[in-house]
């Protein structure tokens, strides 16, 4: 497996894993509007370039 590829799974799962963060602090109201904007939009960040990296990287040796 290609080292973008591994790279862009990495990003993706910690996206993911920040989105989820930021819903369970939004769902318990114990975040500040402050860490909701901040663990959201680094999650999306890491997740959409994840996703991007592994979507332009071909499986061509």
């Amino acid at each position: 497996m290609d080292l973008k590829k591994i790279f862009g799974t990495v990003l993706t799962l910690l996206g993911i894993g920040g989105l989820i963060y930021t819903a369970i602090l939004f769902a318990n109201d114990s975040g500040t509007t402050k860490m909701l904007i901040i663990y959201g939009v680094l999650g999306a960040i890491f997740f959409f370039s994840g996703v991007g990296l592994v979507r332009n990287t071909s499986g061509k040796p």
